[in-house]
């Protein structure tokens, strides 16, 4: 498991762009066949991609969680983006088809992800947070989690929202999690900007083209800057960052939050006028 330390608002306006990158950015690409996992001291999430393909993948704990198993004092949500898959949790067995979506509560030493077929195989983001209540195993269908449609074309911003683990949905200790579709010909997302210092963020960019880029806008919103994103990469989005981006197609991204409260419109507006 890597280990990311994550850049103070003070520090950031002197940053070059690979320091940037190093802070913020997650690129450790999981292998077929293979677990990545990353920690980050903010919040002190943990961010990753399991691909199985011939064997199940086991998720288990590292020397950085100080735990006798992965969810011993952690929920965990892991959003399949690939082919269908399949998760055992304890004596439990779930399918995820594409954009499906399984919530793993606090308490379960046995967390297994395997293919359901290796010409077609899944690939599970997993985003962990700490957790100090037990909320039971859930499954959700990308056609229950509760679609809403934003933005216009004519703002190149129309989008629709994913809604999976949230405060009016599967329940969690602090965890929130959901999808975000850019409709085609729109590039934009979360524009305009917010904050929210009561929460984390972190966006996880996928369905991109091999050539595709996003340019992911992050920094106070009177000092921003950009960072380049490549398909199934992450960025950190600290609570005194905004966190946007602008891509050169259509795409998707999974935003998943920690922290205080579970509100999803606890946001703290930025106006485009105040942005540099």
């Amino acid at each position: 498991m890597k280990t990311l330390l994550i850049a103070d608002p003070v520090r950031y306006p002197r940053m070059t762009t690979e320091e940037l990158r190093k802070s913020f950015l997650i690129n450790e690409h999981s292998r077929p066949g293979e677990l990545s996992l990353t920690y980050v001291d903010l919040d002190r999430a943990v961010a990753g991609i399991a691909s199985p393909t011939n064997q199940p993948i086991a998720l288990e704990s590292s020397p950085e969680l100080r735990a006798a198993y992965f969810t011993e004092r952690r929920e965990l949500g892991a959003l399949n983006v690939g082919g269908d898959g399949i998760v055992h949790v304890g004596n439990s067995t779930y399918t995820l088809a594409n954009l499906d979506l399984i919530y793993i509560g606090r308490g379960n030493p046995e967390i297994r992800f395997e293919a359901k077929s290796k010409e077609a195989p899944p690939v599970f983001y997993l985003l962990s947070y700490p957790a100090h209540a037990v909320h039971p195993v859930a499954v959700v269908k990308k056609e229950a989690a509760q679609p809403t449609d934003i933005g216009n074309a004519a703002q190149s911003n129309r989008r629709t929202i994913y809604k999976y683990i949230h405060a009016a949905g599967v329940k969690s200790c602090q965890l929130v999690m959901g999808v975000t579709h850019l409709h085609e010909g729109s590039t934009w997302n979360t524009m305009p900007a917010h904050t929210h210092m009561r929460r984390s963020e972190i966006y996880f960019y996928f369905d991109l083209a091999e050539s595709a880029r996003v340019f992911h806008l992050m920094g106070p919103p009177e000092e921003t800057r950009h960072i380049v994103i490549a398909d199934r990469e992450a960025v950190i989005s600290p609570g005194w960052s905004i966190h946007a981006g602008v891509g050169t197609q259509a795409y998707k991204f999974c935003w998943g939050m920690g922290g205080e409260n579970q509100d999803y419109a606890d946001m703290d507006p930025v106006s485009l006028a105040d942005m540099r």
